[in-house]
């Protein structure tokens, strides 16, 4: 199971991604380019001292990554068919997000395996891409029993 963020704007989540990931130890991949300058304060404070226990990749642009991944890509999107609780994970999926501001552009949509939403109340139209990433990570480790020990 990997996490992988699509240009990413904000610091901070990708800050609390990386935390995210280096407790469920699961790797994230970043795809750049990113909407701030890595080194930022935002990014490290978010993290805090986990972010150096993550396991992270930066890959320069979408055809790096498509170049280096390996499973499914499931793309989480307000544009979703398949709801979350109906979405079936296998080990080797690779989570994917889409930035903040623009989440991401069609190719990046067409090329997905799945395209999966998180259900949510009427009226309301996104999650924060954090927030977003641990719910849907939860479901796709409990769906795979890979949670750490």
């Amino acid at each position: 199971m990997r996490i992988a963020l699509f240009q990413p704007d904000i610091a901070g989540n990708v800050g609390t991604i990386l935390r995210l990931g280096a407790c469920l130890a699961t790797p994230v991949d970043i795809i750049e380019p990113c909407g701030f300058a890595f080194s930022d304060r935002a990014l490290k404070r978010a993290g805090m001292d986990y972010a150096p226990s993550a396991e992270m990749v930066r890959h320069a642009d979408w055809n790096a990554f498509l170049a280096a991944r390996q499973g499914r890509i499931i793309l989480l999107t307000t544009r979703g068919a398949t709801p979350l609780p109906e979405t079936r994970f296998h080990p080797g999926d690779i989570l994917l997000l889409g930035s903040e501001s623009a989440g991401v552009p069609d190719h990046v949509h067409a090329a997905a395996d799945g395209r999966v939403r998180i259900p949510l109340a009427a009226g309301l139209r996104s999650l924060n891409v954090a927030v977003a990433a641990g719910i849907a990570l939860a479901h796709a480790l409990t769906d795979t029993g890979g949670w750490p020990a």
